[in-house]
């Protein structure tokens, strides 16, 4: 093969791998989580991640035997969580809230967010558009 050809190739190849990655690293909320099983959690907020796709609060929940459990909680995209009113300082280290959400499938202490009650009694939707819970979209069938 000729150095020309090889380059045309790998850069194809490169190519192609970076464009399938973004689909392969997204999921639909049916494929991760049970629209059958919700959840109400209340802890304490020990992270906030603010990141794409989807923003992941971490909350400490007291197991049966007394100890916390750390939960996953997957919320909507950041930038449509500030449209719907949340703020970066609406979620501070202790903080105690309560979520309601779904499970998710693999039995994970991972839940998909709906809505989350804030200790000043606010209660704002977390999950993405068209999410069960969505106040602006139809649920999506499981």
């Amino acid at each position: 093969m000729t150095k020309t050809r090889t380059f045309v190739w790998a850069s194809v190849s490169v190519g192609l791998l970076l464009a399938v990655t973004p689909v392969a690293a997204h999921h639909s909320f049916a494929a991760e989580f049970d629209g059958n099983k919700p959840v109400i959690l209340k802890g304490k907020v020990s992270k906030m991640l603010w990141s794409n796709p989807h923003g992941h609060l971490y909350i400490d929940v007291p197991g049966v035997d007394g100890k916390p459990v750390t939960w996953e909680l997957e919320f909507g995209a950041p930038a449509a969580l500030l449209r719907r009113g949340w703020r970066k300082t609406d979620l501070p280290l202790g903080a105690e809230v309560t979520v309601q959400g779904y499970l998710a499938k693999d039995g994970s202490p991972t839940a998909n967010a709906t809505t989350v009650k804030l200790s000043d009694g606010r209660s704002l939707f977390a999950g993405a558009p068209g999410a069960p819970g969505d106040p602006g979209g139809a649920a999506p069938t499981p």
